[in-house]
């Protein structure tokens, strides 16, 4: 494997944790879709009681909230500032969850704590070692210099995208760098994996309406440009250059689509609250 792919070491996770558990996904789907509304309309916040409904009855509305209420034990539609409790997972918004929009001091924080989190330092410690076996760059050498060359080249990988599509390009170009979920009240599986993986080139803007995803395309192509400061100079080439950029899209795209499905998998096996 080529080290330099590795940008950011979290996505490749979610790769990893989406091909294995996207069948189980449509499963779950189908086996708990008669609990689910056919109104795409059906709100998850919403929690309080109608008072123009009679005593001992119930609204639509009113029985969507509880079949969505964590209390009940469904987390339908919710997601989780981490998946499994160890992936990152801070910028997907849960089903028809209203949010302000974010300033600029917010999207840095939320970059930083994405770049920084410890479990993502557990995975470049990983793939650097994937790295040092497969001799993915010679001028690396061996050993544990050889190794700590592999470790900071994949962080630095994935820092710099991190705050290049989270926080310089969202402030520049007042885009919403947040995963909003369209969850199974909308669409099948076929709808859902298109909406999560279009993500990659439309976002939403700070202002709530949709927009190209600028942010997504020009800051990942930064990142992988940025990368030849810091590569050997024959993974400098722009073939090499445009693989890396071509890369982390996609692997952003499959984070997208692994949290859009999040939670119906952690409804379904995992039960995990926050």
């Amino acid at each position: 494997m080529d080290a330099s792919l590795s940008s950011p070491v979290r996505r490749w996770f979610a790769l990893i944790l989406f091909a294995g558990l996207s069948a189980a996904t449509g499963w779950a789907q189908s086996d708990s879709s008669s609990l689910l509304p056919d109104d795409p309309g059906y709100t998850l916040s919403s929690q309080t009681t109608n008072p123009s409904t009679a005593p001992g009855t119930s609204s639509p509305s009113q029985s969507t909230s509880s079949q969505s209420d964590p209390q009940n034990g469904s987390l339908e539609g919710k997601q989780t500032k981490r998946i499994l409790w160890i992936v990152p997972n801070f910028r997907s918004v849960s089903v028809d969850a209203k949010l302000p929009p974010e300033t600029p001091k917010d999207k840095f924080k939320e970059a930083s704590q994405d770049a920084f989190d410890y479990s993502d330092f557990i995975f470049v410690a990983m793939l650097a070692g994937v790295g040092l076996a497969e001799h993915s760059y010679p001028e690396f050498h061996e050993g544990a210099a050889g190794y700590g060359r592999y470790f900071w080249h994949s962080l630095a990988d994935q820092v710099d995208e991190d705050y290049q599509t989270e926080f310089i390009w969202t402030t520049v170009t007042r885009e919403d760098p947040r995963y909003y979920t369209l969850g199974r009240g909308r669409g099948g599986f076929f709808k859902r994996t298109f909406y999560s993986f279009s993500r990659i080139a439309i976002t939403r803007t700070d202002s709530g309406g949709e927009t190209f995803n600028l942010s997504e395309i020009g800051g990942a192509g930064a990142a992988a440009g940025i990368s030849n400061l810091y590569y050997p100079r024959v993974e400098r080439t722009w073939t090499k250059t445009g693989q890396r950029w071509v890369l982390n899209m996609g692997l952003d795209g499959a984070t997208y689509i692994f949290q859009e499905f999040w939670p119906d998998i952690n409804n379904k096996f995992f039960h995990q609250k926050d």
